[in-house]
């Protein structure tokens, strides 16, 4: 088995996530970690065991006794800290977005190719088991050639405070204000839901009209330093390569989601419905005779490796690297493009 020494890149709290995972994988050691901010950084090294710490990328580089490095920065950070990590010559998981626009994530997918490393992108929602079996199922033709798909997005912490009171935590308050780097829910989840319908129906995005709403939350718009100008609602109305209509939604606003992604997708010879709400994944279908009285019954879906193990494997020679740098710059065009939509009226953006 070929060890791998990680270095983890930015401490914060989804950095937690990335070292008990890692961690937990055979040969797997956490090398070092880096973070500006020494006191966080000292905290998150001792609480999982990481003997290298360092106050910069570059630092971190020079002593470069590690293999590969997960990027958990925050966004606009993505492209700085990965640009020198691959001109290093070093594997990179990055969190999602790869960048905060189209322009910077290319040349991020491009460095990736020319360096020959193993990239990939931590969109999440790859490790539903119902989301990989539905892939399945359309590539094997079971429900025909596709003409329309729906999916959404839905949170609704806008309006319960189930995962703390959004309106004086620094940690939501963030996503809420352009000011500290959000892109407001299109960027945040956006890409959760667009990966997830367009990853099962193994399709392209060719044109998109998008509309973004920002609410009024808080009085002249501002609580403390944070301005809240984020948009909270976002919805997309896409075609796709074979001709195919969508339409793509994401909110805050949702009451009654905590979190929760569906996926509808229609073809000549059936339909299929992906669900992961309150933490668990359903898969339905409509198939065969089935169509014709409209019955739709559940299928089963298997436990799949996480990101982590896919990207340990991937390095390791053992499986592919995807989602890649390339598949996260092309849906962070179909959001540059739903923002410019937005911004000229709601006008289609040929891609």
């Amino acid at each position: 088995m070929k060890p791998v020494r990680l270095l983890i890149l930015g401490t914060g709290g989804m950095a937690n996530n990335h070292a008990e995972n890692f961690a937990r994988i055979p040969g797997v050691t956490l090398a070092g970690g880096v973070d500006t901010r020494p006191a966080q950084l000292a905290e998150f090294c001792r609480k999982h065991n990481i003997a290298n710490s360092f106050a910069s990328v570059d630092e971190a580089l020079a002593w470069g006794q590690f293999d590969a490095v997960t990027n958990v920065t925050p966004d606009a950070a993505h492209y700085p800290t990965t640009m020198p990590v691959l001109k290093a010559g070093k594997h990179v998981l990055c969190e999602k977005p790869l960048a905060t626009n189209a322009a910077d994530a290319v040349e991020m997918a491009e460095a990736a190719a020319r360096a020959g490393v193993v990239n990939m992108v931590n969109l999440t929602y790859r490790n539903v088991p119902a989301l990989q079996r539905a892939a399945e199922l359309v590539a094997e033709g079971a429900i025909g050639d596709i003409r329309h798909l729906e999916a959404s997005y839905l949170q609704s912490w806008l309006v319960q405070t189930s995962w703390g009171e959004w309106f004086s935590q620094p940690q939501w308050l963030w996503r809420l204000s352009t000011a500290h780097g959000s892109k407001g829910v299109l960027g945040d989840i956006g890409i959760h839901i667009l990966d997830f319908a367009t990853f099962v129906a193994d399709l392209d995005v060719t044109e998109v009209s998008g509309q973004l709403v920002t609410f009024d939350k808080a009085p002249g718009g501002k609580i403390g330093d944070y301005v809240l100008d984020a948009n909270d609602s976002a919805t997309m109305q896409v075609r796709l390569s074979n001709g195919a209509l969508g339409t793509v939604t994401a909110t805050r606003f949702a009451a009654g989601h905590l979190n929760d992604l569906r996926l509808r997708l229609y073809g000549l010879k059936g339909g299929i419905e992906v669900l992961f709400e309150n933490n668990v994944s359903r898969l339905n279908a409509c198939l065969g005779d089935n169509v014709k009285t409209a019955t739709w019954e559940p299928v089963e879906a298997s436990q799949r490796p996480t990101v982590y193990e896919r990207f340990v494997a991937a390095i390791r020679g053992e499986g592919v690297a995807n989602p890649d740098f390339a598949r996260a710059a092309k849906l962070q065009r179909i959001l540059d493009a739903a923002s410019e939509s937005d911004a000229q009226g709601g006008r289609a953006i040929k891609l």
